[in-house]
C-alpha cells in the first residue's frame, strides 16, 4: 500500500495569544512559597503534592517570562524537636541541622528547585517575629492572661495538648490525645481527659496556672479585616481563596454580624525551643507565630546571598504594604489543606495590623491517599521521599502522575500504584517518548543527522493550540490535570501522523527520501512542541530533550515556528524506561521494613512519635475518625439484637465533607416525611470515602441502624449509621456497604 502523500511543506508562525490579549504585557514579580516542613521528620510522598504542584507552577512562570523568587525553609521550632534532640542526645541546632540537609536533599531530588531554603532558627526570622509583634502589641492587639495548663511534674514542663494523654471522656478509648479522640471523634479540653498521664514521662500531670500572651484575634477590626480578605480578589482580580476554602472561612468566621474568633495564644513557657518574646523572661513564641514568619526570613536571606553577587532584590517591594501595592508585586503561598486555619486567619491578620504585605493568594491542596485509604506504615505505604530515590524509581513519574491528579482546587489526590504504572508507561514512554523513538533514528542513518522541512499542514493543530493558549490558561489555573489532558491529546494526533505515514516503510521504498526526511522532520518539531508543553512537570527529560535537539532552553514566549530545515540533531538515546511492578513492590517493601521497629514501640514512644509530626498533627486534629474502634463480638440474647432498629434506606444523596478524609455525607430515605407530608431524609457521615465516588452511591439502597443516637460532630448532625463489611484482620482490602435483595423498600424493617 503506497505511503500517503506528503503535502508541500511550509513554516507557519502564529502568535501565543490573540492580539487583544493582556497576559504577558507585564511581567508578574511574584514571591512563592510552600509550607514549611517540620525539621523533625522526613519527607515523605504526601509532603510532596503540593510541592511539586508549586514547582510546576513557578516553572511555568518563569517560561513565559515572569519574576519569580521561590523560597522556603525549614519549620524548627517547638516541643517536639526539643524532645527528639533530647532523646537522641542532640541539641536542638544540631538535629535541625542534620533535618536540613536530608530535606534539601529529598526536595532536590525531585525537581523541586527553591531558589533558597532556610530555617526559622535564624537571625532573620527572629528580626521579623520581634518586629511584627512589637507593632501589633503597640496596636493594641496584644493581651496577657492568665491560663491553666496540665503540667508534667517530672519532665518539669507545661504540656502541650498533644503530649497529654487518656481516656476519651466522651467514649472511654484508652490512649486519647488531649485534643480530640480518633476513636468517636469527640472534640474536648485536655483537662476533660479521664486519667489523664503525660506522653513524655508516663507522669500524672498537675493543673498549674501560667501567664500567657494573645493576639486579639476577636478584635472586631481583625474580624472586618479577615471577613473582607477571605472572600475577596487580588490585584490581578484572581480570588485569593479557592472557593472551597472561602466557604471553609465563612464557617470559621460566621455570618455577618457574628463573630465566631477566639483569641490566640501566641506564647509557651520555658523550657521550649524558640525566640524568648521581648521583655518576658520564660516565654517564647509559639512555633505558628514564627513558622509563617520564615517565608519572608528566607526570602531576606536570599537577598543577602544575592547582593554578595551583586544583585539587587528589592525585599520592602514585597513585604511592606504601601512599597507593594505601588510595585505591584505578588506573594502566593502553597499549602495544604489541613494548615488553612493558620495561613487564612492568623497569618494575614498579623501582617495587616504589622504594616505588611498580606498574601496574594492562597493555593491549597489536599492530602495524599494511597490506593484509595490514607497512608498506612502497616501496609508499607507511609513512603517516604527518599526510600522512592534509593529504589531508584525516576522522581520524574511521580511528578507526572500528582500532576495529573491535581485540577487546582483542594480535592485529595489518590496515588493508585498500579494505575499510576499504567499511566507512566501509556502516557511518557507509550505515547511521548515513542514520537522520537520512531524517527529519530532515521535522521542520524540517513539524512546525516540534519532535519528536513516540515508538513505545515499537520503542524497546524500544534500551532493553533499555541496560538490558543489552551495548555497555558491550564497551567496558570494549576489545573494540571487539564493541561495534561490536551497535551496527551497533541501526542495522539503526533503518533497518528507516524502511524499513517509509516516512516519504517518509507525508508525501505525506493524515492521515497524526500518524504521519509519530511515526516521524520514533522514528528520532531512536534515532539519538541510536546516537550515545551511538558517542561514545567518534566524538567529533567526536557533538559535531555534540549541536548538531543540542540536547542536553547526552551520557554513559552513568542510565535510558533517548525525546527528549521538543515538543523543537526545529536544522535537518539533512550529518554525514559518502563515503570515495572517489581520496583513498586520493592518500594513498598523497603518502607514496611524500614517502619517495623517504629511499630514494635513501646505506646510513650509511640506518642512522643506522633505528637512529632507538625502537619499531620494538625490534619489529624480538624479531620476526626468518625467511626468507633472495633471490638471483639460476644455473644447477645435476641432481647439484644431487637433493641437495634434496621432499616432499608434509599440514598438520595451523597457529597464529600469539606475537611474530613473518611467521611461522605449521606442523606437517607427511610419513609419519614415533615409535619406537611413531604419526604424527609435523614442525615449520616459514613466513614466510606476510601472506597465509593459519592457519585455512584445516589439511588442505591442500602440498610442503616434507625435508632441510634443522634450525635453532633463538627461537620453537622450525624442521624443514624450505614452498614458496611470489611475484614477486621485486614487480609481482604475494601469496604463494602450492605443492599437489600431487589424489591426491598425505604422504610422496611430488617428483622
Amino acid at each position: 500500500m503506497p505511503a500517503p502523500t506528503v503535502q508541500a511543506p511550509a513554516l507557519l508562525n502564529f502568535r501565543l495569544y490573540p492580539a487583544d490579549a493582556s497576559t504577558d504585557t507585564m511581567p508578574r514579580k511574584l514571591l512563592v512559597t510552600n509550607a514549611l516542613p517540620y525539621a523533625n521528620g522526613d519527607i515523605h510522598l504526601g509532603h510532596l503534592v503540593g510541592y511539586i504542584q508549586a514547582d510546576i507552577w513557578v516553572r511555568y512562570q518563569r517560561m513565559r517570562g515572569h519574576s519569580v523568587h521561590y523560597v522556603c525553609a525549614d519549620d524548627t521550632h517547638g516541643t517536639p524537636v526539643m524532645l527528639r534532640a533530647e532523646k537522641e542526645g542532640l541539641t536542638p541546632e544540631q538535629l535541625i541541622e542534620r533535618v536540613h540537609g536530608e530535606h534539601l536533599r529529598d526536595f532536590t531530588a525531585f525537581g523541586v528547585a527553591f531558589d533558597n531554603y532556610h530555617s526559622t532558627h535564624s537571625p532573620e526570622n527572629r528580626f521579623y517575629a520581634e518586629d511584627i509583634y512589637g507593632k501589633l502589641k503597640s496596636g493594641g492587639l496584644i493581651d496577657t492572661r492568665s491560663i491553666e495548663q496540665y503540667y508534667d511534674p517530672v519532665k518539669e514542663m507545661f504540656l502541650p495538648d498533644r503530649f497529654i494523654k487518656g481516656e476519651c471522656p466522651k467514649c472511654g478509648a484508652a490512649d486519647q490525645y488531649g485534643d480530640n479522640c480518633e476513636a468517636c471523634g469527640a472534640a474536648y479540653a485536655p483537662t476533660e481527659l479521664k486519667n489523664p498521664y503525660s506522653a513524655v514521662s508516663g507522669a500524672k500531670p498537675v493543673l498549674k496556672t501560667s501567664e500567657h500572651y494573645f493576639f486579639r484575634l476577636s478584635d472586631e477590626r481583625a474580624v472586618a479585616f479577615l471577613r473582607e480578605w477571605t472572600r475577596g480578589t487580588n490585584a490581578a482580580g484572581e480570588r485569593r481563596l479557592q472557593a472551597e476554602a472561602a466557604n471553609k472561612m465563612k464557617e470559621w468566621l460566621g455570618e455577618e454580624g457574628e463573630n465566631k474568633l477566639s483569641d490566640w495564644d501566641i506564647s509557651r513557657d520555658a523550657p521550649y525551643f524558640g525566640f524568648e518574646i521581648p521583655g518576658a523572661p520564660g516565654k517564647y513564641f509559639y512555633v505558628w507565630l514564627d513558622a509563617p514568619i520564615g517565608y519572608l526570613a528566607s526570602f531576606r536571606n536570599l537577598a543577602a546571598r544575592r547582593a554578595i553577587a551583586g544583585e539587587t532584590i528589592a525585599i520592602e517591594d514585597y513585604t511592606d504594604a504601601a512599597r507593594a501595592a505601588a510595585a505591584g508585586t505578588e506573594m502566593v503561598h502553597f499549602i495544604g489543606k489541613d494548615i488553612l486555619y493558620f495561613h487564612a486567619l492568623f497569618w494575614p491578620a498579623m501582617l495587616k495590623f504589622a504594616g505588611y504585605a498580606t498574601p496574594s493568594q492562597l493555593c491549597v491542596n489536599g492530602f495524599l491517599t494511597v490506593d484509595g485509604a490514607k497512608m498506612s506504615k502497616s501496609r508499607g505505604t507511609f513512603i517516604t521521599a527518599h526510600s522512592y530515590i534509593a529504589q531508584k524509581l525516576n522522581p520524574e513519574w511521580l511528578r507526572y502522575y500528582f500532576a495529573g491528579k491535581s485540577n487546582g482546587t483542594m480535592e485529595d489526590v489518590d496515588l493508585n500504584l498500579d494505575d499510576m504504572i499504567a499511566k507512566v508507561n501509556s502516557d511518557l514512554v507509550g505515547k511521548f517518548v515513542n514520537i522520537a523513538s520512531r524517527c529519530a533514528g532515521f535522521i542520524g542513518k540517513r539524512f546525516d543527522g540534519k532535519l528536513g522541512e516540515v508538513d505545515a499542514a499537520a503542524c497546524a493543530e500544534f500551532a493553533a493550540a499555541w496560538s490558543e493558549g489552551r495548555v497555558a490558561a491550564a497551567y496558570d489555573e494549576r489545573d494540571y490535570s487539564r493541561a495534561l489532558r490536551e497535551i496527551m491529546r497533541l501526542a495522539d494526533t503526533a503518533n497518528q501522523y507516524v502511524n499513517d505515514h509509516k516512516p519504517w516503510e518509507l525508508a525501505k521504498q525506493e524515492g521515497q527520501e524526500a518524504q521519509l526526511h519530511t515526516v521524520c522532520s514533522t514528528a520532531l518539531t512536534m515532539f519538541r512542541d510536546l516537550t515545551r508543553y511538558l517542561k514545567p512537570v518534566l524538567p529533567a527529560l526536557a533538559a535531555q530533550v534540549e541536548a538531543f535537539l540542540v536547542i536553547p532552553s526552551m520557554d513559552w514566549q513568542g510565535e510558533w515556528s517548525a525546527l528549521p530545515a538543515g538543523h543537526a540533531i545529536q544522535a537518539y538515546s533512550h529518554l525514559m524506561t518502563r515503570v515495572e511492578r517489581k520496583q513498586i513492590d520493592a518500594l513498598l517493601e523497603a518502607n514496611r521494613e524500614s517502619l517495623a521497629p517504629a511499630a514494635a514501640a513501646p505506646v510513650k514512644a509511640e506518642a512522643v512519635t506522633k505528637a512529632a509530626s507538625s502537619q499531620q498533627r494538625h490534619a489529624e486534629k480538624q479531620q476526626h475518625n468518625a467511626q468507633a474502634a472495633e471490638t471483639p463480638s460476644e455473644h447477645i440474647s435476641i432481647d439484644d439484637f431487637t433493641k437495634v432498629d434496621l432499616r432499608i434506606a434509599k440514598i438520595v444523596n451523597a457529597e464529600h465533607v469539606e475537611g474530613a478524609d473518611k467521611l461522605i455525607r449521606l442523606a437517607l430515605d427511610i419513609g419519614e416525611t415533615d409535619e406537611a407530608g413531604n419526604p424527609r431524609p435523614r442525615q449520616v457521615f459514613a466513614g466510606i470515602k476510601s472506597a465509593y465516588d459519592p457519585a455512584t452511591l445516589i439511588g442505591r439502597m442500602t440498610v442503616m441502624v434507625a435508632n441510634l443516637a443522634p450525635r453532633k460532630m463538627k461537620f453537622g448532625m450525624s442521624e443514624g449509621m450505614v452498614l458496611a463489611a470489611s475484614d477486621a484482620d485486614g487480609k481482604t482490602p475494601g469496604l463494602f456497604i450492605l443492599s437489600p435483595d431487589a424489591g426491598a423498600l425505604p422504610g422496611m424493617k430488617v428483622k
